[in-house]
């Protein structure tokens, strides 16, 4: 089995790159726990090469020699089959903007638009998906400005390519290491480092339980 976590943050070490962690944890203990075999490997994407959807539709050309999939030679080319044909694929970003980062936008248009048919069924093999949010506003400001028709908008096609998937969100997290460094004029540093004190460590069993669920869904996915 194989399981593939994308981290769509260039922080290797902190938040969302925590999280997956905790992912690949819950993973590895679960798969042990069933005395099956599996391999999880994390895909940073700020260390790959490569650029989104050109729009050329050779994956949607007709008998054509990419039909299905990608011609694009960068490092997403060997890269895009295996995570087609893996078991789960478990996907971290933080909120720019209002939305994912622009590596994870990327890559989502190279990974699902190859699968997606206009007005058919997709091409992807279906399987056990997950995306993890990392952002440092709070759930109400999240819940009353914008970011919720981005998450909808992504799950969407997540879900017509691969399955519904699973959906967490950690809010107000912990932005900078060190908040004397950096101008800000809105963030409470003490209300910040309770909530990493004491909200974190759920965001990340809530994590781990994820991928313990991935596990469960991707061996009933190969018994059925």
């Amino acid at each position: 089995m194989k399981f593939y976590l994308i981290n769509g943050s260039n922080r290797k070490k902190f938040n969302t790159a925590q999280l997956l962690d905790a992912v690949a944890e819950g993973i590895t203990d679960e798969i042990e726990k069933q005395e099956k075999q599996a391999e999880v490997e994390i895909i940073d994407l700020y260390n790959i090469n490569y650029k989104g959807c050109k729009s050329c539709l050779h994956c949607k050309k007709i008998d054509g020699k990419y039909y299905g999939t990608c011609p694009i030679k960068d490092d997403l080319h060997t890269l895009l089959p295996k995570l087609w044909k893996s078991d789960a694929i478990v996907f971290g970003s933080p909120i720019y903007f209002g939305n994912v980062t622009g590596q994870m936008r990327s890559f989502l248009e190279r990974l699902i638009f190859p699968k997606f048919v206009y007005g058919k069924e997709t091409l992807a093999k279906k399987k056990p998906t997950a995306f993890i949010y990392t952002m440092n506003v709070t759930k109400e400001f999240s819940d009353e400005q914008y970011t919720q028709s981005v998450y909808s908008t992504i799950e969407r096609f997540i879900e017509y390519t691969f399955g519904k998937p699973y959906s967490y969100k950690a809010y107000d997290t912990y932005q900078f290491k060190d908040y004397s460094l950096y101008e800000h004029y809105i963030f409470d540093v003490d209300a910040k480092k309770k909530q990493k004190e004491e909200q974190f460590p759920k965001d990340l069993e809530e994590a781990y339980n994820i991928g313990v669920q991935l596990v469960h869904d991707a061996l009933k996915k190969r018994i059925g």
